[in-house]
C-alpha cells in the first residue's frame, strides 16, 4: 500500500478511504466488524463516518471494533457534524457552539476514543456565522479533542470564506473537503478541485461509484434487480434524482470500457476517480465484505490515456447527468 498526503497537514493517508455509512444499519455489527479488520490488514488508515448514520449506531459499531482488534492509534478517523439528532429538539442540528461541542463529546463517547483524527462539518449552515462555527471547532482543536477540520459538500466559495476568518481570527484551518464526485457528475472540476489544489485542501470524494449506479448492475430497458438500492426509488429523492434516462444512457457508454478491460464497472469508475488530479482519497462504502474486495481491486487499475480521452468525450469534464444529481454546493438558487 503506498500512502499519500493529506493535503498540507504532512499527515499520510491510504489512496482510499473506508466509508463506514452502513455500518450498525444494512451492515451488522459482526459484519461491519470484518470489513473494518480486513481494510485495516490491507493498509487501509482512513475510516470516516458521521454521527448520524444510523442515528449514531456506525460510530459506536465502528468504535467497537477498533478497540476489539486494537488498533485505533494506526487509524485516522473521522466523523461529522451537522445533521439533525433529535427531531424534537431545534437546536439538536447545524453547526452553532453549542450543538458542535455536545455532538463531539457525544461521538467520542460512540467512538470510544479520547480524540477525532478529522472533524467534519456535514454540510453548510447559512445562519450561522462561520466565525461562531469555527471559534467552537478552534476550541476543540485546543482542547486536543480534534486534531484536524474539514468540510463536507461546501461549494469553493464557502470554503474560502471558512480560509479567510481563519486567516483574520488566527483560528485552526480547514483542512479537507468531501464532496460527491463521479462519472455521472463532474461538477468539482470547475472550481472546487482547482481551489483545493490551490490552498493545499485535501479533497476525500464520497459516491465514487454514484451509490451503486454506476456498479454494472443497471441497464438501460431492463428491470431492476429485485433487493438493490434502485429497486424502488419511492421512498429515496436522492436515488430518484440518480436514476435518469441520461445517467443510464452514459452507463451504457461506459460498459464497453470497462468489459474491454475484463473488470466490473464498479471498479472501472472507482479507478477513474483514483486517476484524478487533486484527489486524496474517494471513499467508499461497503456494506459486505464481498464489496469492499471489489472496491479494493481498483487501486490495481490503471486507465489509460486512450481510456481517460475516451471518458471525457463520454462525460465532458465539468459536466453532470441531470439538473440535481448529488448535492446542490450550497444554499443559494443557482445549483452547480
Amino acid at each position: 500500500m503506498h500512502y499519500v498526503p493529506f493535503g498540507r497537514t504532512g499527515v499520510k493517508v491510504s489512496p482510499l478511504t473506508l466509508g463506514c455509512m452502513m455500518f450498525g444499519g444494512k451492515a451488522s455489527a459482526a459484519d461491519s466488524a470484518r470489513i473494518i479488520d480486513r481494510a485495516l490488514d490491507a493498509g487501509i488508515n482512513f475510516l470516516d463516518t458521521a454521527n448520524v448514520y444510523n442515528e449514531g449506531r456506525s460510530e459506536e459499531v465502528t468504535g467497537a471494533a477498533l478497540k476489539a482488534n486494537g488498533k485505533r492509534a494506526r487509524v485516522f478517523l473521522a466523523t461529522k457534524v451537522h445533521r439533525p439528532m433529535d427531531a424534537t429538539d431545534p437546536n439538536a442540528a447545524g453547526l452553532s457552539r453549542r450543538h458542535i461541542i455536545a455532538e463531539c463529546e457525544a461521538s467520542l463517547r460512540r467512538l470510544q476514543t479520547d480524540h477525532i483524527d478529522l472533524y467534519q462539518l456535514h454540510r453548510q449552515q447559512t445562519d450561522t456565522a462561520i466565525d461562531e462555527t469555527l471559534r467552537a471547532l478552534d476550541d476543540l482543536v485546543r482542547a486536543g479533542k480534534v486534531r484536524y477540520l474539514g468540510t463536507s459538500t461546501w461549494a469553493a466559495w464557502q470554503i474560502t470564506e471558512g480560509l479567510w476568518c481563519s486567516d483574520r481570527h488566527h483560528l485552526n484551518r480547514l483542512v479537507c473537503e468531501q464532496p460527491p464526485y463521479n462519472l455521472l457528475d463532474r461538477r468539482i472540476e470547475r472550481e472546487l478541485l482547482p481551489m483545493c489544489r490551490t490552498h493545499g485542501i485535501a479533497t476525500i470524494p464520497w459516491s465514487p461509484i454514484a451509490g451503486g449506479l454506476l456498479s454494472g448492475k443497471y441497464r438501460a430497458g431492463q428491470p431492476r434487480p429485485a433487493g438493490t438500492r434502485f429497486f424502488d426509488t419511492s421512498t429515496s429523492p436522492i436515488n430518484a434524482a440518480r436514476w435518469t434516462e441520461n445517467s443510464l444512457a452514459v452507463v451504457e457508454k461506459l460498459l464497453p470500457l470497462a468489459e474491454a478491460r475484463h473488470v466490473p464497472l464498479s471498479q472501472f469508475a472507482l479507478a477513474w476517480v483514483l486517476h484524478q488530479p487533486g484527489v486524496t482519497s474517494p471513499i467508499v462504502g461497503p456494506r459486505t465484505l464481498e464489496q469492499f474486495e471489489d472496491n479494493l481491486k481498483a487501486l490495481d487499475l490503471k486507465l489509460s490515456a486512450t481510456e481517460l480521452k475516451r471518458i471525457d468525450e463520454i462525460v465532458p469534464p465539468g459536466s453532470h447527468t441531470s439538473p440535481y444529481y448529488e448535492a446542490d454546493f450550497g444554499p443559494h438558487q443557482h445549483r452547480w
